[in-house]
């Protein structure tokens, strides 16, 4: 299989717009003619299905969750990226896209990085003219602040809830045209499966998550926004819905997943207090502009931070990187922060966490500037640990957040599958091997209200509207295998919950391939994952039945592709033998502890293709670097 990213010829400030005009487009009459399905209903699938509709197309849109406004992209706080330059302090589309280059630690497409880049402007106008509060400086204009990996501010948001109000623009463009009938919506539905019909992805097969009904729906392109797989780990920012289904089922169905060791560690969490949590809960990057982070300059020391002395605090990150301190970006943070811990020097019960201290802001800027910018984000912290981050330092340790790697799609966001469309976290193609903070809503918007309405219109236009029923042999042949796959569930009648199975492979992962991976904690997955699997095919215990709301039944359809997605992530970051942002192999790292790349062998996307349960097969896309060049990230 030869990959084609289809990367359109040119200089690269001008490739996004000779490629628009190339494409084809559909007539305003025949878009009606034309269905595009759209899984998840979050910022990407939300924009992509309101665009889309706009545009004219029956869209069909699908959510496991009771209401669009639900999807997981309302937890995002901190902000969103954008080459506005509102600042005047030097930002510009480049150098944007080169931050974002270099943070991903240079494994991530220039061209697509390019284009995220300079759609990032648009972005921020049209969530304004839908009424997006986003915040203001006392004159009126719009405010930035900086996030990690860059010296400028172009972070635009609102408070620490700017992936809320997003979503609520993205959802009333989509309820607009959910009232208009141009889109008609499918809460509570789960996918279970994707439908290729003569090489072309044709439809998908879903559940009613209330009545237990199983049915399929055709169109002439399904669009993925599924989110990312985060959650495999079991303890992650994520919500506990999050999961890699949708995207494991279109993988066993011949799309390729690129990446899947490239999991972001995110560096300010609250850290875990015991085996009782079932999730993590993010505290935004977006607080490192006024808090810093410090531990005890002792090993041992566990006095109460009010008393430790100025002299005996380790302001770590600013002693080892004076150029972006505080804002370095969220891997080498999080490397930053274990390791400290891993001396002995870390703070709470538990020693896996390190203060983020206000102190100084407090003095400088008053108690009411701060509760301005951060009031929400403030209120959570202390409703959760039960203590005040206004007269006591926040505790923050890094925890699973964010899924690089995705399903491989190419320059118009398609899978190789044909006319399966990937967007938003759920695709590989922006961020290379880590994401800058506040650059994940950059991407899901971009992907659904400026690049997929034309690329989906382009395919469109060049297939033709050529109908597929739900009768179809095709169709009926996949609700088969779902229901089959729903009885065996039901049928082992064991002991064990689907929850406890998740978290025994959570807890692997996280040891031998969580912030540092090396060879022999890796093949110790590899070996461990079979008894796991084995362990859930003889003594799962699923409760209730098919034809009826039935939650246990959902988690252990959803745990049976993580374990099974769990191997090949082990298996990808086994055979990426160096180290790069995220994927820290300790083989592979500078004698300061930083990753050591190896552009040599691996300046490319690992792309794998399932092959019906042996060993999965390995394809490369080689990755070229025209516009920055490949050298040691550095941040000091």
């Amino acid at each position: 299989m030869e990959l084609d990213a289809r990367i359109p010829e040119g200089p690269i400030e001008q490739k996004w717009t000779k490629h628009r005009f190339n494409m084809k487009l559909v007539n305003p009459a025949n878009k009606r003619k034309y269905t595009v399905i759209v899984v998840g209903s979050g910022l990407a699938g939300g924009a992509a299905a309101a665009s889309l509709a706009e545009l004219g197309y029956n869209v069909k849109c699908f959510c496991y969750q009771d209401s669009p406004r639900r999807a997981h992209s309302i937890a995002a706080q901190g902000g969103i990226n954008a080459a506005k330059n509102y600042q005047n302090d030097g930002d510009s589309t480049f150098r944007l896209f080169f931050d974002t280059v270099k943070g991903g630690d240079f494994r991530a497409r220039e061209a697509n990085v390019f284009r995220l880049a300079e759609v990032s402007g648009a972005i921020i106008d049209h969530c304004v003219a839908q009424g997006v509060p986003f915040a203001r400086e006392y004159g009126g204009l719009l405010d930035n602040r900086s996030f990690g990996g860059a010296q400028v501010s172009r972070t635009f948001y609102a408070r620490g809830q700017t992936g809320q109000q997003l979503l609520l623009g993205a959802y009333s463009s989509l309820s607009r045209q959910i009232a208009l009938r141009n889109v008609k919506m499918f809460p509570r539905t789960e996918m279970l499966d994707l439908v290729v019909v003569d090489g072309r992805a044709r439809g998908i097969v879903v559940r009613d998550m209330v009545t237990g009904a199983v049915s399929s729906h055709a169109g002439d392109a399904v669009i993925l926004a599924t989110g990312g797989y985060g959650n495999v780990f079991y303890l992650s920012t994520n919500a506990k819905g999050c999961n890699v289904s949708a995207l494991w089922r279109a993988h066993k169905r011949g799309a390729l997943f690129a990446n899947p060791c490239f999991t972001q560690i995110h560096p300010t969490c609250i850290p875990v207090t015991g085996d009782h949590q079932s999730k993590l809960t993010l505290m935004s990057e977006s607080l490192r502009n006024d808090g810093r982070i410090w531990v005890p300059a002792n090993k041992g020391d566990k006095r109460s931070p009010d008393v430790i002395p100025e002299p005996e605090r380790d302001y770590y990150l600013e002693r080892r990187f004076p150029t972006f301190g505080n804002l370095v970006p969220r891997d080498v943070a999080s490397r930053a922060a274990k390791a400290v811990c891993d001396e002995g020097r870390g703070v709470g019960k538990t020693g896996y966490g390190v203060y983020l201290d206000f102190r100084d802001s407090l003095a400088r800027q008053g108690e009411d500037v701060i509760r301005e910018k951060y009031g929400n984000l403030f209120h959570m912290y202390k409703k959760i640990t039960a203590e005040n981050p206004y007269r006591v330092p926040m505790r923050i340790y890094p925890a699973i957040h964010y899924a690089m790697g995705g399903l491989w799609v190419d320059y118009n966001l398609m899978s190789n599958v044909d006319g399966l469309f990937v967007a938003g976290e759920a695709n590989f193609s922006d961020h290379g091997a880590n994401r800058l903070g506040a650059s994940a809503l950059m991407q899901g918007l971009a992907d659904g209200y400026f690049i997929l309405p034309y690329t989906v219109s382009d395919y469109c236009a060049r297939k033709g509207a050529s109908k597929v029923a739900e009768d179809h042999a095709g169709f009926k042949g996949a609700e088969a295998e779902v229901r089959d796959r729903t009885s065996k569930l039901l049928a082992v009648k064991g002991e064990r919950s689907p929850d406890s199975l998740h978290k025994e492979l959570g807890k692997l992962l996280w040891e031998h391939c969580g912030m540092a991976r090396n060879e022999t904690g890796l093949r110790k997955c590899l070996a461990e994952i079979p008894r796991i699997r084995d362990e859930f095919a003889k003594n799962l215990r699923v409760t209730g039945a098919d034809a009826e709301l039935n939650q246990t039944l959902e988690k252990a359809g959803r745990v049976a592709d993580f374990i099974d997605f769990a191997e090949l992530l082990v298996k990808d970051a086994l055979e990426r033998k160096e180290s790069c942002g995220c994927h820290l192999r300790e083989e592979s790292q500078t004698e300061e502890g930083e990753p050591l790349r190896d552009d040599k062998n691996h300046a490319h996307v690992a792309a794998w293709e399932w092959t019906g349960g042996l060993e999965p097969k390995l394809h490369k896309e080689p990755l070229k670097f025209e516009h920055v060049a490949l050298v040691q990230r550095s941040y000091k």
